[in-house]
């Protein structure tokens, strides 16, 4: 009842099951990896509030969810939701135009965040706090990012899109202040050197003249952590807030009676003839 892309009704149908459920695989998915019962959503809490109990609820002991860790997961969702044409998008949209369902086409969007490059970002910032380790290393680090000669680089920093400050930063730094002061992590290390590295992005001349600012990435990596969640679970909450927006684009598509197969092209610039070696003669 969901799976005829030309029935308006199995549209709605679908996009409601994969917006709805995706949390709940989210979070089975952690539950089975550390052979913990998993939980079932409850009707009284909302989007954000049902994936932070689902992911952290014991059968042992009464869980409730922490109003500031709600409302800064229900912030990293929305800002994560859609963003232009990135390669998760780009596949989903590719897969749609040939008139495959929503499930096939979600799960194109998936595949697409397998590589490095895409989904992974916020989980590349932690690994590169973790690589510091001590507030004290940061100027060495720094001081590697400076060099044009060092290929390192400070991740979270910058972005590709935007060359001023990351609007979405903007809104998430704030979420992710509270968040520390609510729960007075400031003398976990990793957090001491995410505040040290944002001063000295905001204050030093180097990032302030390339425009390095502290993006998304870099403040959804500190929150997560700081709210427990797995770094290997990071992507996946990625993909939960993007759905929105492959939904989304997927459902605009499926709305557009001139949408038609995706097909990209290719400039062929080889050699114009070759002749055919039988496999005898080959090399």
């Amino acid at each position: 009842d969901s799976t005829d892309v030309t029935n308006p009704r199995h549209r709605e149908i679908s996009a409601h099951r994969l917006i709805a459920k995706m949390p709940t695989l989210a979070a089975d998915s952690y539950k089975y990896s550390m052979g913990l019962p998993f939980n079932f959503p409850k009707n009284k809490l909302d989007y954000s509030e049902n994936f932070l109990h689902m992911m952290f609820a014991l059968p042992t002991e009464e869980y409730v969810v922490n109003p500031v860790h709600a409302r800064a997961l229900n912030l990293i969702l929305i800002l994560h939701a859609d963003h232009e044409q990135n390669a998760s998008t780009s596949s989903v949209r590719l897969a749609s135009s040939s008139g495959a369902n929503p499930f096939a086409s979600i799960c194109a969007g998936i595949a697409s965040l397998w590589g490095p490059s895409h989904g992974g970002a916020n989980e590349a910032v932690i690994r590169t706090l973790e690589e510091i380790g001590e507030a004290e290393n940061i100027p060495k680090f720094v001081a590697r990012a400076k060099d044009k000669n060092d290929s390192y680089r400070l991740m979270g920093f910058g972005h590709r899109i935007y060359k001023n400050f990351d609007p979405r930063a903007m809104l998430i730094r704030d979420a992710c202040h509270d968040l520390l002061d609510d729960m007075g992590d400031h003398n976990d290390p990793l957090f001491e050197i995410a505040l040290e590295l944002e001063r000295i992005a905001l204050e030093d001349d180097y990032f302030k003249e390339r425009k390095l600012y502290p993006n998304v990435d870099f403040y959804s990596g500190i929150i997560m952590r700081a709210m427990g969640i797995p770094i290997n679970m990071f992507t996946v909450v990625f993909a939960m807030a993007r759905t929105v927006g492959w939904i989304a684009q997927w459902m605009e598509m499926m709305d557009d009676p001139e949408q038609r197969i995706g097909r990209p092209r290719q400039l062929f610039v080889g050699k114009a003839r070759r002749d055919y070696v039988s496999l005898e003669d080959r090399d």
